[in-house]
């Protein structure tokens, strides 16, 4: 191994939301955070060390993005991780992913028609749907022994909705973990092109799967690509998110164009950030195999909390995910609610994991906890989780 992430580094005092604002999610400070999915490990050392060279150099004007060298480490970076091809014409840079995916849905649709989502479901979807005046249609994932599949039956029937115009998916998914498979995918792309329905396919989870799963980009299934475009960032992959800067793909020109008069001409947001963009080439340059070493971490960190689980708190149900460093635990079995569940673990065990009905009312009952951290802090953590069910289970 090249590289370790065992450390843990003290983030209090550096304005971070997990650590220094978890009281304003939770109602109380001073609580282990295993919340917003941000990682506690530095990023790569070749990107600190470009980072760093930038800084020293001391002057920080405006920046472009739309050059070869940040699109052409885009495109390599896809060619050597997921095999495939991408134009560098279909590159735009975004301020963040959940900018992109704001702008499209406003570009292809109109005030109350539909955009169909997955749910449970990353939260931050709901609220760009209901702030952009647009109907929430929620199509929900079967769980059938502890594996999330899709019910393309009742997916259908949501496509053909008359005011349906946009399916916004997440691949991988967040916060169950799944890796679509290429059928899954093939499915998705045939009932969306037979109902006229534009695919925005929200990637940033691509790069944290678990062999021997595989992300499959969509533009790699789809025949056709005028209706749909891919959201992603390197920010995710390489703990960069404060830095800035996300892009997207947009196969098709006109929609391109419209993207993009909207991120110069109207919003004003087409300079980008220099580190961004810096940390992106450097990351996708030189960093694959710190992405590999810390997928292993991740995989190892999953397995530590379902062996945790099994042993010390076996009504709880933990499956290994395909992908991402979030772990997706069912403490539907536990005789609490999921309120009394949060109280014990905030007031008594002092942690903080997310409730699952943030990600809609099917997760109600589920915790969402980030291992994006060293095993320590995981164990820590698992520690307290147990000391709040103990009080619960103390106090029947």
């Amino acid at each position: 191994m090249k590289y370790s992430f065992h450390k843990c580094i003290d983030r209090l005092g550096t304005y971070c939301t997990q650590w220094d604002y978890i009281e304003d999610r939770f109602g109380e400070e001073n609580l282990l955070p295993f919340s917003i999915s941000d990682m506690d490990f530095a990023s790569p050392p070749e990107v600190i060390r470009a980072l760093t060279k930038r800084v020293e150099h001391g002057v920080f004007g405006y920046t472009r993005w739309d050059h070869d060298a940040f699109k052409g480490s885009i495109e390599r970076w896809y060619q050597e991780r997921f095999a495939t091809k991408i134009h560098k014409d279909w590159i735009v840079y975004s301020p963040s992913v959940s900018y992109t995916i704001s702008k499209l849905i406003e570009l292809i649709t109109e005030a109350d028609d539909r955009v169909v989502v997955q749910v449970p479901a990353y939260d931050a979807f709901f609220k760009i749907i209901a702030a952009s005046n647009r109907v929430l249609s929620e199509q929900p994932l079967i769980l059938e022994n502890g594996h999330y599949t899709i019910d393309f039956q009742d997916l259908e029937i949501k496509l053909a909705h008359p005011k349906a115009k946009v399916f916004l998916l997440c691949s991988p998914h967040n916060p169950t973990g799944r890796v679509w498979t290429k059928e899954e995918l093939v499915k998705i792309i045939e009932l969306c092109e037979k109902h006229q329905i534009f695919i925005i396919s929200d990637e940033i989870h691509m790069d944290v799967v678990f062999k021997p799963n595989v992300h499959l980009p969509i533009t790699k299934i789809a025949k056709t690509l005028d209706k749909m475009v891919i959201c992603t960032s390197a920010s995710k992959t390489f703990n960069t998110p404060s830095l800035g800067g996300a892009y997207a793909l947009i196969p098709n020109p006109k929609l391109k164009e419209e993207f993009l008069k909207l991120l110069k001409n109207r919003d004003g947001l087409s300079s980008a950030s220099a580190l961004g963009t810096i940390a992106t080439m450097t990351a996708y340059h030189e960093c694959s195999q710190w992405v590999d070493e810390l997928n292993v971490y991740i995989a190892d960190n999953l397995k530590v909390v379902k062996e945790f689980l099994e042993v010390n708190i076996p009504q709880a149900s933990f499956q290994l995910p395909q992908a991402t460093y979030l772990a997706w635990i069912n403490m539907t079995k536990l005789p609490y609610s999921s309120e009394a569940l949060q109280d014990a673990l905030v007031h008594h065990g002092k942690v903080a994991i997310m409730p699952g009905e943030t990600y809609g009312q099917v997760g109600k009952g589920y915790l969402r906890m980030n291992l994006g951290c060293p095993r320590s802090k995981v164990l820590a953590g698992l520690q307290r989780l147990k000391q709040g069910v103990d009080h619960l289970e103390a106090n029947k």
